[in-house]
């Protein structure tokens, strides 16, 4: 046998080697290498973003991989995107397939099924698409309306940097650190007068339940009282105080004339004026009146 030459080997390397590496991009690229799935074809209108092995998803699992992107160049704003699905997975009629893309910017294609389980697309079928609106999409939206909103925030801004720029603002910050330091010692001095009280309103409790047994006595001792017969003491009282009010206001009597008769009282008084000299003489003079002597009366 005539023995290889090793040209030829090097071609069969050279072979194998070429034939190794396209598989092996097609793995990375995430397609199969021997192909069982099912394809299906999707049109958009735009699909930027979207590749060749872009990964599908249904559900937030990985179903299959977009296998080729092409332009339909007889019917504009159509591009043909053809998806490569798993044997096992059936789409029902009305499954739309959407472009979305996450926080890192990695897009993907969701598939949305439709209503219907039971009516199934065939494989070479086509199915709608289109963008999803994400979160990108709806901050993008909003790129327009905050360009508008700058100027406005500017002016805000400007008028903000001068508000505290006033002294009186300084002055008032100055005033609210003061109330918020007598705010802090009004809470302390109301704290301990809580404690205080919390621990006087027991003692307080207790006294005035004494009152109220005190008051509750003094109300069993009221109505225990013989109110009839005590009007009629008091009626007499009154009827007797009347009777000598009268005999004093009367002319009648000692204590009458006492209170009428002006010549008794400036007798009285006269009386009263003689028997004082005569006291007085008495304390002066008082050998006058009174004479003792042991060895008999003196002439």
């Amino acid at each position: 046998m005539k023995p290889i030459r090793n040209e030829v080997k090097i071609a069969l390397v050279g072979i194998v080697a070429i034939i190794i590496l396209y598989f092996g991009m097609q793995f990375l690229k995430g397609l199969t290498m021997v192909s069982s799935d099912n394809n299906y074809y999707a049109h958009f209108k735009d699909v930027s973003g979207l590749s060749a092995s872009s990964p599908v998803y249904a559900n937030g699992y990985r179903v299959g991989v977009v296998e080729d992107i092409d332009y339909d160049y007889s019917r504009p704003n159509n591009v043909v995107a053809t998806i490569g699905l798993d044997s096992k997975m059936k789409l029902p009629r009305g499954t739309r397939a959407e472009i979305t893309s996450d926080l890192l910017g990695n897009v993907k294609l969701e598939l949305r099924f439709g209503d219907n389980p039971l009516d199934l697309l065939q494989r070479g079928d086509t199915i709608e698409g289109g963008a999803q609106e994400g979160l990108m999409s709806k901050a993008g939206a909003m790129v327009p309306q905050i360009e508008l909103m700058l100027p406005k925030l500017d002016s805000i801004l400007t008028s903000v940097n001068a508000l505290l720029a006033d002294p009186a603002i300084r002055n008032s910050l100055g005033n609210i650190e003061d109330i918020t330091a007598n705010l802090t010692t009004t809470t302390r001095q109301l704290n301990q007068l809580s404690a205080q009280l919390n621990h006087q309103v027991p003692q307080m409790l207790v006294k005035v339940d004494t009152m109220l047994e005190n008051t509750n006595g003094l109300t069993r001792q009221f109505n225990d009282i013989n109110l009839p017969q005590t009007m009629q003491r008091v009626d007499k009282t009154m009827a007797n105080l009347e009777q000598t009010t009268a005999a004093m206001n009367s002319r009648e009597g000692t204590l009458g004339m006492l209170l009428h008769d002006a010549g008794l009282y400036r007798n009285l008084n006269a009386t009263m004026n003689s028997a004082d000299s005569l006291l007085i003489d008495l304390k002066q003079h008082p050998k006058r009146y009174v004479h003792f002597s042991l060895f008999g009366r003196k002439n």
